[in-house]
């Protein structure tokens, strides 16, 4: 057994198999890798096993979505150290070894990723992770080379190791037992922003998560729902007040609450001006089932409550404004725009 364990998970995505399982094997000569298959039937396991015999393949039987499927996962590997990695990215030459390096050397980080750039366009940063994840103060989250929509071209301007809010779940590092102490990924969010609300737990028990841009990999992004599909926004709103309600101590996520009414409100009436009637419902379909479904969070939101040692203001990678405001009002679309000191 290697000391670290790359996890691909896998569910019906044979063809993103053939086009990168090739290189993560090829560039992680010190890794054991594994696909965890969340019950597929399109040959994925067949694929696997006569092609990568060196690959161990977790067969999990069910599809148990994003979390559930890596939280099984973990639990059948004994590796010290495991990188989440998503099964639409190439990786480079060494991309574990400063990620682990950086790791073994800073006990206090739980989690980190690498720069995350475009695979289609490698001048350009990666949506879903960049060279970093923030959030503002009211929960919206954005990344170091990424506001919004506006994507940055990678100048070298983030090439430094930085402190962050979270590391994208398109290739989590994290040590195996901080991952199972602080209680995996979120199985009710079935997918999208669990990496998010991982790493705030880790932020608010006095841990914090980095990126290290050393390491590079190259993600397609949206291969399993596209950006403009009305079940990811459905989810992202949904998951986003989750996160929120899972973290926030009663009074200051009241008042965050009560803003996120009006904006979210307002994302809905941007969605009907654009004519995307269905990512609007979803907005609003969104908000109504989370209040009916939040009442399932009250026992990990007591418990986060109290094993909490930081207040929300102390975290690392919190914008303490909008960036919303920022963004659209004062003309801020760049992450070095927000915080200069960090470019």
């Amino acid at each position: 057994m290697k000391k670290t364990a790359v996890i691909i998970l896998n569910y019906n995505g044979i063809k993103l198999l053939e086009r990168f399982l090739p290189s993560v094997v090829e560039n992680s000569p010190n890794c054991d890798v594994y696909v965890a298959d969340n019950g597929s039937d399109d040959g994925s396991q067949a694929f696997v096993k006569d092609n990568f015999p060196n690959v161990g393949l977790l067969e999990l039987g069910s599809n148990y979505g994003y979390a559930g499927g890596y939280n099984k996962a973990v639990a059948m590997v004994d590796n010290e150290y495991l990188c989440l990695l998503n099964s639409d990215v190439e990786v480079s030459a060494g991309w574990t070894e400063a990620p682990i390096k950086f790791l073994e050397e800073n006990p206090d980080c739980a989690a980190c990723q690498p720069k995350i750039l475009k695979e289609a366009d490698r001048r350009f940063f990666e949506f879903a992770g960049a060279s970093g994840g923030f959030i503002d103060v009211f929960g919206y989250p954005f990344c170091r080379g990424r506001m919004m929509d506006t994507i940055e071209t990678d100048d070298g301007q983030y090439n430094d190791v930085c402190k962050i809010f979270w590391a994208s779940g398109a290739c989590f590092f994290v040590r195996k037992k901080d991952y199972e102490l602080y209680g995996g990924l979120d199985e009710k969010f079935i997918a999208h922003q669990e990496e998010i609300d991982l790493c705030w737990r880790f932020n608010a028990r006095g841990r914090y998560s980095a990126v290290v841009p050393q390491s590079v990999v190259y993600h397609v992004g949206g291969a399993t729902l596209s950006s403009s599909n009305p079940r990811k926004t459905y989810l992202n709103f949904r998951n986003n007040l989750f996160l929120l309600y899972k973290n926030l101590p009663a009074a200051r996520f009241a008042a965050v609450f009560l803003v996120r009414l009006c904006l979210d409100y307002l994302a809905c009436l941007v969605f009907l001006l654009k004519g995307n009637t269905g990512d609007a419902k979803a907005v609003v379909k969104a908000r109504l089932d989370f209040y009916k479904m939040c009442s399932g969070f009250k026992k990990d939101r007591k418990h986060n409550l109290q094993l909490a040692k930081l207040k929300p203001s102390e975290y690392n990678g919190l914008y303490k404004g909008s960036y919303i405001f920022a963004y659209y009002l004062l003309g801020k679309r760049r992450f070095q725009d927000l915080y200069p000191s960090k470019s």
